[in-house]
This record gives C-alpha cells, sequence and structure tokens, in this order.
C-alpha cells in the first residue's frame, strides 16, 4: 500500500472574510465547500482547491472568530508547499504578491510568502509529472496557477524518532537530510523537518493538521498498520465527504489519513461548489441556528468587484 501524497492540509484562522479573499481572490483558489466543523458545528469548515475540488490541492481553514495569531513550534506543520509550473509563474506570483502589499523572498526555484496571519506558504518549480491541480481565475493564466501541493514542512525536535514509523508503517520514502516522498499510483509529495525553535501554540495562521490521501478500498488497512505499531488511531470517521483517521507521529504533529472519495460533489453540483453553506445530514437539522451564527462570507461577485 502507499498513500498518494497529501489529501488536504487544515489551518485555523480568525478572520473567515479575510481568508476567502486571500486564498480565493489573491492566490486565484476556487472555495469548493463552505460547511462547518464536525467536532463544533458552530464555526466554519472552508475548503480551498483547484476547480473539481480534487484530493491534493485541498487547503481548508476552521474559522474561530477573533481568534489570536498562534506560533509554529514543535510537533506543528510551520509551510505548505504548492507546485507551479516554471520560473515563468514564480515571476508572475512576484509581482502578484507585490501588488497586493505581501512580502515575498525568491530563492532558487521558489518563493516564500505568508498569509495575513503568518501561515508560512512556498511556490516550488514542479519536478514530476503529476496531473497540475488548477483553478480558474480571470486574472491568473493556468500555465501560471497554483497546480496543487508539493509538500509540507515541520518542526521537529528529533526527527530520527519518527524515521522508524514514517519508513516502516507509513511507507515514507527516505530523501536527502530529514525529507521523505509519499507516493502512490498516481500523485505524490514530501515531507520534512526542520530544527523546532521550541514548542509552539495553536492559533490562527497555523497547521492543526495534514492528511495523507488513500484509496476508499485501503483505508481499513491503514488504520490496522498505524494501530499495529503503536500509533493509536481513531476509529474511521464519517465526514460525509471522505472517511477520515487521526493519530500522532512520534514527532507530535497530528497525522489524518483520509479517503479519496465520495468528494465535494455529494451533495452539490460541481458548478456551484461552494456557494451556499452545505451542511452532512447529522447537521442538516441545524440550518436556521448556524446560519445566525457564522460569519457573512463575501459572495463570488464581491470577490470580482475587488479585482
Amino acid at each position: 500500500m502507499r498513500l498518494e501524497g497529501i489529501h488536504h492540509v487544515t489551518a485555523i484562522t480568525g478572520d473567515a472574510p479575510q481568508n476567502v479573499d486571500f486564498y480565493a481572490r489573491v492566490l486565484g483558489l476556487r472555495l469548493v465547500k463552505k460547511t462547518v466543523n464536525q467536532d463544533d458545528p458552530t464555526v466554519y469548515h472552508l475548503f480551498y482547491a483547484d476547480e473539481l475540488g480534487s484530493a491534493g490541492a485541498d487547503i481548508t481553514f476552521f474559522e474561530y472568530p477573533g481568534a489570536r495569531n498562534g506560533r509554529a513550534g514543535a510537533g506543528m506543520v510551520h509551510r505548505v508547499v504548492w507546485r507551479v509550473g516554471s520560473e515563468e509563474a514564480l515571476d508572475f506570483w512576484l509581482d502578484r504578491l507585490a501588488a497586493e502589499g505581501i512580502a515575498s523572498d525568491r530563492e532558487g526555484g521558489s518563493v516564500r510568502f505568508a498569509d495575513p496571519e503568518g501561515l508560512e506558504l512556498e511556490l516550488r518549480v514542479a519536478e514530476n509529472a503529476d496531473e497540475p491541480l488548477v483553478a480558474r481565475h480571470p486574472e491568473i493564466p493556468p500555465a501560471l496557477a497554483l497546480q496543487g501541493f508539493d509538500g509540507v514542512r515541520a518542526f521537529s525536535l528529533d526527527p530520527r524518532a519518527s524515521r522508524r514509523f514514517l519508513e516502516g508503517t507509513l511507507a515514507f520514502e527516505p530523501r536527502d537530510g530529514d525529507t521523505w516522498e509519499v507516493r502512490g499510483d498516481r500523485r505524490g509529495g514530501f515531507y520534512a523537518y526542520d530544527p523546532a525553535p521550541g514548542p509552539g501554540v495553536g492559533g490562527a495562521g497555523t497547521v492543526h493538521h495534514v492528511a495523507w490521501a488513500s484509496p476508499m478500498g485501503e483505508h481499513e488497512a491503514w488504520r490496522d498498520r498505524v494501530r499495529a505499531a503503536g500509533g493509536g488511531p481513531t476509529d474511521v470517521i464519517d465526514r460525509f465527504y471522505f472517511r477520515s483517521i487521526y493519530f500522532r507521529e512520534p514527532s507530535g504533529v497530528l497525522f489524518e489519513i483520509a479517503t479519496i472519495g465520495p468528494g465535494f460533489t455529494v451533495d452539490e453540483p460541481l458548478d456551484t461548489l461552494g456557494e451556499a453553506l452545505s451542511l452532512p445530514p447529522n447537521y442538516r437539522h441545524l440550518r436556521d441556528r448556524l446560519e445566525g451564527v457564522l460569519t457573512p462570507l463575501p459572495t463570488t461577485r464581491e470577490l470580482a468587484e475587488r479585482r
């Protein structure tokens, strides 16, 4: 069994309208699902991805309104890395970020910057043949757009403590330094450690967990493998759009293994993904109450006017 790279990355925001503006308008991702945190349905769970809402391009956010900014530390992902197709794309993003007043740093084949709440982001020229996962945006030519995840970087106090689990249990392939490749039949990505600056503090602008993609038929087997290795996985949780198990790897980073499917079109058409509040069946009876407490978000038209 091999995991199909990253399924999604979930982070925290304290300001959903600002979050939508940045990830949908500035970065050009598609808001493909506007739903609620199924462990706390009074707050949003927002999903941004490519045009089809594909696993592998999906960054998601829990909104805790007014949450203070956190600080990444040991046992936390601190940087999310996307692919782009060329050095020309990096030139485009340097100019686009500068026009938005966003500081960035180009080094070699990558550009680094942060979102409005301090989450570290990086764009890297793709070095593989994986299918580009691209969203449509009137100001961003498809050839220059973000193409899905390349990987994530986490902080660890002792990467050696995780090596046996990553390689023996999850079948991560070692690469240079404290870096591993996670590759299945169709997609892949990397997982890397940097020396931890100390303990972290959760909050806005920090990553909650990283999810790895599994075909539906292998999901239970992954849970059995993690449990046999002492990883303490949760039971399989039906999230309606996919199924999940959660556990912490030895360096403390919260991992999820999520199924590829059923997908975001299970409850709304592809053409209108993300335009209305979608609620899994167990929460639909709460719609009137939730629509009264969730933060109003800019519409597609309002975002277009800001352009």
